[in-house]
């Protein structure tokens, strides 16, 4: 059995100790270099708290995890392991449900401009201070005038309009320069041609999908196919950020539970701190402080501690580590620093353990039943009871024809939103501003006819009726003014009509 005494077997100790699922919200750590044994580790928690009737989300960023959804198979060395720490493999998938950014994997992921908010787009897009500043006021008309940010269109639609009417927005919300927005619209640009075209739109992802709970009483594996999208490592980071605070937003305080409502897996968590500046990290910290008053565990995947910030760090309560390389002088810090995080065990020296731990070893401390930190156990982890490995590619689609989302987020819709409100206000005002100057027109051609029209001939001298004309007759000044204007009104407002219409057009 994986679930033993209301916890999660992790494998054979000299001491027992499941992760608890009274204290599976205090957060985790599952570490370790490549090739040592971290994505077994996690496939057998996944398996553990699908089974104990919790929801998961975990990103397969290597595309080997979508075996959660087949039954396992004997492997000589996983069935020798099995059989050394005394674990029936009595194989079984999880039920689980795919999805994927670019739809193709799995079931559409999208959220809204206004739902990721300016301070991750800022990071996302990779702005300067300035830039985030002109997105901010972007944010804040759009609130203030009642214009929803959808997609990518209502944003550039958004950034173009308080660039047009800079003056005006700039003595209430700050300066707004050419050159901001044109910087903001070139990295929008970039974005898209990464796939962020396919993250924003509508319908945009309800947290409730994924909280389901199977009919055989499992919670729910959501896998999301990262693949591709790691591809673009920002955009892989602030979409599961943007999870993590949905999560925080929508779902309501519960105290301590008997289990947790949803487990949140986060692979290649260095990602989502790289670079990142402090107001950001400020905020995860922040959001992983909190979250597990909301009944939401979150478990960071990595292959050293040191990638995740010291204050985050120390939320972490229950470790799996896996073996280190100290093959340099910041190798055998960041070994060192590691052992520190672990109550020492007097059987062995946790800094030279975790050297020399093999494949399917780890180094595991949880919460006791008194929400203390274990002492520090060398584990034998158990084999998962899924498939290890991907699994057949025309089995994942079936299951995803028989998802019980099908249907839900497959179709882009597309509601009035800021690109077909401005787009509009737009055309009235080319429109508005025609009518002026062709009513300007008429009026000086009326004027000419009715008073001037004998200064505009009192020069012409009639010829007889026999002289042939020769070229154009002579027009006046004030009609060669006149059509002038018409030519130029002509040319310019009448570009500006087409182009707008047929970027509607094309855009839609």
């Amino acid at each position: 059995m994986i679930i033993r005494d209301n916890g999660i077997y992790l494998g054979q100790a000299a001491d027992e100790h499941p992760l608890l699922l009274k204290y599976a919200n205090r957060h985790g750590l599952i570490a370790g270099a490549t090739g040592t044994g971290k994505t077994l580790s996690l496939q057998g928690l996944v398996e553990g708290f699908s089974q104990a009737g919790v929801p998961v989300f975990i990103a397969d960023v290597k595309g080997d995890l979508s075996g959660l959804a087949a039954a396992g198979i004997p492997k000589p060395p996983l069935v020798e392991r099995a059989k050394q720490i005394g674990f029936p493999l009595d194989y079984q998938p999880c039920p689980v449900i795919f999805w994927d950014v670019f739809g193709k994997n799995g079931h559409p992921v999208r959220t809204t401009v206004s739902e990721m908010g300016p301070l991750m787009l800022s990071r996302l897009l990779e702005l300067n201070d300035t830039q985030e500043g002109v997105l901010n006021i972007a944010f804040a008309v759009a609130d203030a005038e009642g214009l929803l940010l959808l997609d990518m269109d209502d944003l550039r639609a958004m950034l173009t309009h308080i660039s047009d009417n800079a003056g005006e927005y700039s003595t209430q919300y700050g300066n707004i320069t050419a050159a901001s927005v044109g910087a903001i619209q070139r990295a929008l640009l970039t974005l898209e041609a990464q796939g962020g075209r396919q993250l924003f739109g509508e319908p945009a992802l309800s947290i409730s999908d994924l909280m389901r709970i199977a009919p055989n009483g499992q919670g729910a594996v959501n896998i999301l196919s990262a693949e591709t999208l790691m591809q673009t490592p920002k955009l892989y980071s602030m979409l599961l950020l943007w999870l993590l605070s949905e999560l925080f937003e929508d779902m309501p305080e519960v105290g301590d539970m008997e289990k947790p409502k949803l487990v949140f897996f986060f692979d290649e968590a260095h990602l989502l701190f790289n670079d990142a500046p402090k107001a950001l990290i400020e905020k995860i910290e922040q959001l992983v402080r909190l979250i597990r008053s909301k009944g939401v565990g979150v478990y960071f995947i990595t292959q050293n501690p040191a990638d995740i910030p010291v204050n985050v760090l120390g939320q972490l309560s229950n470790r799996v580590q896996h073996a280190l390389r100290a093959f340099t002088p910041q190798d055998q810090k960041g070994v060192k620093a590691a052992a520190q995080t672990f109550r020492p065990n007097p059987a062995f020296k946790t800094e030279e353990a975790i050297t020399t731990l093999g494949v399917g070893e780890a180094l595991v401390s949880v919460l006791d039943a008194k929400g203390s930190p274990t002492i520090v156990q060398k584990t034998l982890i158990r084999p998962p009871l899924s498939l290890v490995g991907a699994m057949p590619v025309a089995q994942r689609e079936a299951i995803i024809a028989q998802s019980p989302i099908k249907g839900v987020y497959d179709e882009l819709m597309n509601r009035e939103s800021a690109y077909e409100l401005l787009n509009v206000k737009v055309q009235k005002s080319v429109a508005s501003d025609a009518g002026g100057i062709w009513g300007a027109v008429s009026g000086a051609v009326a004027g000419v006819a009715s008073s001037g029209g004998s200064q505009a001939t009192s020069n012409y001298t009639p010829r007889s009726a026999n002289a042939k004309p020769r070229g154009r007759e002579p027009e006046g000044m004030v009609t060669t003014l006149a059509k002038s204007v018409i030519r130029a009104a002509g040319s310019q407002i009448g570009r500006q009509v087409v182009r707008g219409l047929l970027g509607a057009m094309l855009k839609r």
